[in-house]
């Protein structure tokens, strides 16, 4: 009985803590009860204004235990609590540790996440480990010091990887630009210049960022435009949409279609989701047919496009020679701009006619498929990835390395091992894994190559201004559910604490569609107390990001104005997007004839874009019924579609 009552005890605070957040409206208590158009007394006492906040997919993780019932949650606002709840548990921020040896010469070798030369001379610089460590690689004889090297990872990329922590380290972006021009601009390896696949985010269009002079006037260019899982389709034709718009943007930086011949520069465009896997197998059968084995493939774009994710991709698909993906480290994968600061690389398969068949025979077998047909674990990886995204597509491989010649195996970390306090030096475990096997001489004399690259750093870019945490609320990274509110002239719309658009003057109401993250907030309120509202919430939990309060603000840059005038084409249809930076965009639709006059705001030193036609004109259309007491409507999400499967491809 004593052990029932200790049980009981101790489950008690878990339960307390959630049944006292729903009673004072909590952070998502509040915003949900807004969104259904239900009043919070707590927010009328506070700013007796319309607070709408939906949250439709959360991205992050699940808060603990289910949501009390709405009836449980009013009746605590009615009869508080008689005692505070305690305070939530927080989590111990892992710090970096170990001491530098400036003495001992770096190693030559990269680290097979991010690229960059490891060494323990300066925690500042791309590539470092603690002297303890890395002197217990180096240690050994020179043949198994260096393959204990290649196996390595920096100790950036360990705490992004295991703790989801970015170290800053000093990275120019000339540097950035320096390491891909060099690659781009040396001698052509086996006669042939080189094949640029230029990786652009479609949400950040028309924002190519790729310069011809970058990347010479001989290299034939395809440009992937990426994270298309993330758009819901506005239209039948969004994708063919999208892809004009991608052939604009190209066209506007110099980067013209042309025949392809002597002295000109070959341009295509294709469209991707290197996460879901969607586009990526007609990607590399596009690759095979026209670039076949003729020379190296450079993977480039701005920081933050997925060009890490591809290649990932990639290495495991039939564009990489099958034993190569088993030798062959990952890249390391983080929403922290800049991830890969060297060049990481695989040997591209040979694409022989036998290959090609053999590849087109699964290809059309997979394509028959149905859903059902799918084993258990297809169907549960196929679950998941409809979760984050609208555009699906199934990446396999047509030669497989039987299991008998797989050298390498999984490395299983421990990590309450490998964490390392500030007060002391990282203990290491002194068992050695089994070493990787190595792709012999025979096998990478006549390669190929695929080289991912690290990205350009964008400027004028808001993502320049967050901290990590920050960085993970407003970069999306599941499906983008629109959020749509009708707005009237006198009215304020805040995305966050990175953007404010003023509606001065109109004839009548418009449409707002909101484009962004699902987990930044949109907060509608009066012109005449926008000014007010973002000095007393900027950097609290209401506007959300920044974070960190009166003390952040300091040092983030303050809003500056741009007027917008804008005409409406109709109730059906878009007129533009007022793009916030990379934090977004506002779809605008208006009534015909309506001339509005707007008021757009983001911070200092970043850029606002108007952009002519919109990217999505008939967004407006995915909303459902208006909410009630609420200028928001609700919001319907469109299904899934997986590409290659018979039944979505009659749909």
């Amino acid at each position: 009985m004593q052990g029932l009552r200790r049980a009981w005890a101790a489950g008690l605070p878990g339960v307390w803590r959630r049944w006292a957040a729903g009673a004072a409206g909590g952070a998502g208590a509040a915003p949900r009860r807004a969104a259904l158009g239900g009043s919070s007394p707590f927010l009328a006492a506070a700013e007796e204004e319309a607070f709408v906040f939906p949250e439709f997919l959360p991205e992050g993780p699940a808060a603990e235990g289910p949501p009390p019932p709405r009836g449980h949650v009013q009746e605590a606002e009615a009869a508080p609590p008689r005692r505070p709840a305690p305070a939530p548990r927080r989590r111990k921020a892992h710090e970096a540790a170990g001491r530098p040896d400036p003495s001992v010469p770096p190693s030559g070798v990269s680290c097979s996440g991010c690229g960059a030369e490891l060494h323990c001379r300066d925690p500042a610089s791309p590539g470092y480990l603690p002297s303890a460590k890395y002197l217990s690689l180096v240690g050994g004889p020179a043949g198994e010091a260096r393959a204990a090297l290649e196996e390595a990872v920096c100790q950036r990329c360990w705490f992004l990887v295991h703790h989801q922590q970015a170290l800053q380290v000093q990275v120019t972006p000339e540097e950035y630009r320096r390491v891909v021009s060099t690659a781009l601009r040396g001698p052509p390896r086996h006669g042939r210049p080189p094949l640029v696949l230029c990786m652009v985010d479609v949400l950040e269009l028309p924002d190519v960022l790729l310069l011809p002079e970058l990347v010479g006037s001989q290299a034939h260019v395809l440009v992937l435009g990426n994270k298309v899982d993330l758009l819901p389709g506005d239209s039948p034709r969004y994708l063919k949409r999208l892809r004009e718009h991608l052939l604009e943007a190209c066209a506007r930086v110099g980067l013209d279609q042309s025949s392809g011949g002597p002295g000109q520069r070959e341009v295509d465009v294709h469209l991707i989701s290197a996460k879901t896997g969607y586009g990526v197998e007609e990607l590399i059968s596009k690759l095979q047919r026209s670039w076949k084995f003729n020379g190296d493939v450079y993977l480039v774009g701005a920081t933050n496009t997925g060009k890490s994710t591809l290649f990932n991709t990639l290495l495991c698909s039939d564009y990489c020679k099958s034993r190569a993906s088993d030798v062959t480290s990952r890249a390391t994968i983080s929403p922290w701009p800049g991830t890969t600061l060297n060049l990481l690389k695989f040997p591209i398969i040979n694409p022989t006619p036998f290959r090609i068949f053999r590849r087109e025979e699964r290809l059309a077998t997979d394509a028959a498929k149905t859903e059902e047909d799918l084993n258990e674990d297809e169907r549960k990886h196929l679950k998941t990835l409809k979760k984050q995204g609208y555009l699906i597509g199934r990446v396999g491989r047509t030669f497989q390395l039987p299991q008998k010649l797989k050298k390498n195996r999984e490395v299983e970390f421990d990590a309450e091992t490998l964490s390392f306090s500030t007060e002391e030096e990282p203990a290491f475990p002194s068992e050695t894994t089994t070493k990787k096997g190595e792709l012999s001489y025979n096998e990478v004399k006549d390669a190929r190559w695929f080289y991912d690259t690290p990205g350009i750093i964008k400027d004028g870019c808001v993502l320049n201004f967050l901290k990590e945490k920050e960085v993970k609320l407003v970069l999306p990274t599941c499906a983008i559910v629109p959020r749509t509110f009708l707005l009237k002239p006198g009215d304020t719309l805040f995305l966050g604490a990175l953007g404010r658009i003023d509606y001065l003057q109109g004839d009548q109401s418009s449409w707002f569609s909101v484009v962004a993250s699902n987990l930044l907030p949109v907060h509608i309120t009066m012109v005449e107390k926008a000014d007010a509202l973002y000095q007393k919430h900027a950097g609290h939990i209401l506007l959300k990001v920044p974070i960190g309060g009166e003390e952040r603000m300091k040092d983030f840059p303050p809003l500056v104005p741009q007027d917008v005038m804008l005409e409406g084409v109709g109730a059906e249809e878009a007129v533009a997007d007022i793009k916030l930076s990379s934090a977004g965009w506002v779809a605008v639709t208006a009534h015909s004839n309506n001339k509005m006059h707007l008021r757009c705001y983001t911070p200092e030193g970043t850029v606002l874009t108007i952009r002519k036609p919109p990217l999505l004109p008939h967004i407006v259309q995915v909303k459902g019924d208006r909410v009630k007491r609420s200028p928001a409507y609700k919001t319907q999400r469109p299904p899934s579609l997986v590409e290659n499967l018979r039944t979505n491809v009659k749909k």
